[in-house]
């Protein structure tokens, strides 16, 4: 009985996202045809749209995934450019090692840009691209659903 509950809520979550993804992109006048004819998930549709929705769901994770990536990209969209070391300040308990090689995974992903000044000494500021503005909705998401769901815990 467990399972089925939560494969419907699973099913349920999945189209209540991309609905909301829909309309946001809509609202933002860049919504891909493909994705306004997309039908919805139903729970025996394994093939076609579901695996290619599930694939896109796939990529998306590994390319965000990590304890990271969504706070750096979040940290950039609302503090502008910024440094290194303002980086590192700004985003609590990363080291400085890890905060490269994630800096450098979004910078392949092309979400963030990296741009090194001729000055002395070398300043380095990054900040988020174009196409990483397109995570914009996405982030305010998530953290508006963290506030909620801290105060849903607070509360019990």
């Amino acid at each position: 009985m467990m399972d089925f509950l939560l494969e419907t809520s699973f099913f349920e979550e999945t189209n209540l996202m991309i609905s909301l993804f829909t309309l946001k992109l809509q609202a933002m006048n860049d919504v891909p045809e493909t994705l306004v004819q997309t039908p919805p998930v139903k729970k025996k549709d394994c093939e076609g749209n579901h695996h290619e929705r599930l694939m896109g769901m796939r990529d998306a994770i590994d390319v965000l995934s990590g304890k990271w990536k969504i706070q750096l990209i979040g940290t950039l969209l609302f503090g502008g450019k910024m440094r290194f070391m303002d980086l590192l300040r700004q985003v609590d308990g990363i080291a400085a090692k890890m905060l490269s090689k994630e800096l450098q995974d979004l910078e392949s992903h092309q979400l963030v840009k990296r741009t090194v000044m001729a000055t002395k000494p070398i300043t380095v500021e990054y900040e988020v691209t174009p196409y990483g503005r397109s995570l914009e909705t996405l982030v305010i998401e998530i953290a508006h659903w963290g506030l909620e769901h801290r105060r849903k815990m607070m509360r019990e």
